[in-house]
């Protein structure tokens, strides 16, 4: 900021600066002198300006140089001695990662909230519902559609199991029977796939 706002509009004075970079005058004051040590501005009385190659990151020798800095020779070389070289790389690789991270735990998430798998078929994705409670092994499906207990293998009286092998438990309340309720089931089924 300070670099922009000397490039601008150069000899300015540090409260100048202050305004025209929007940076703090404690920051102002210290970017300065390490902006001078490199060779990369220079000041007469109260005014600030930059170096004839500061934009390239090139310094020149001051006449006051007798601090044992040496001028710039390339902005890598300045990030190097300061140890911000690769800082930019650095953070992009771990915004990646973070990025990565987070969209696992958006897909652990969505896991919970749907059970479904999905297929890529034809260019399309299909759902396809992982197996739910009600979906009975097939050693339990009676010939007559009933279901067969597990432990005593009998036809239980108010279980059917529908064409999709889930239960269907049919009551004195149900108005329908089983082979309406099924029809129901495989049309609701079909609507169903047809959205997904």
């Amino acid at each position: 900021m300070i670099i922009s706002a000397l490039h601008l509009r150069p000899d300015q004075t540090v409260v100048e600066l202050v305004g025209t970079s929007s940076v703090s005058r404690a920051t102002t004051y210290r970017t300065l002198r390490r902006l001078a040590d490199h060779g990369l501005v220079q000041h007469t009385g109260e005014t600030w300006t930059l170096a004839p190659r500061a934009l390239e990151g090139f310094g020149i020798r001051l006449p006051d140089a007798g601090n044992g800095h040496t001028p710039a020779q390339g902005w890598a070389k300045v990030a190097e001695q300061h140890g911000t070289w690769g800082i930019a790389a650095r953070r992009k690789a771990l915004h990646t990662a973070e990025r990565a991270a987070y969209q696992q735990a958006l897909d652990r998430f969505a896991e919970h909230r749907s059970r479904a798998v999905v297929l890529v078929h034809d260019g399309r994705q299909v759902l396809v519902p992982k197996p739910r409670p009600d979906e009975i092994p097939p050693t339990w499906h009676a010939p007559d559609g009933r279901v067969l207990g597990p432990v005593t293998g009998r036809p239980a009286a108010d279980w059917r199991v529908a064409t999709d092998g889930r239960l269907i438990l049919i009551t004195p309340a149900d108005q329908r029977s089983y082979d309406e309720l099924a029809a129901g089931h495989a049309e609701a089924l079909s609507e169903w796939e047809s959205v997904a």
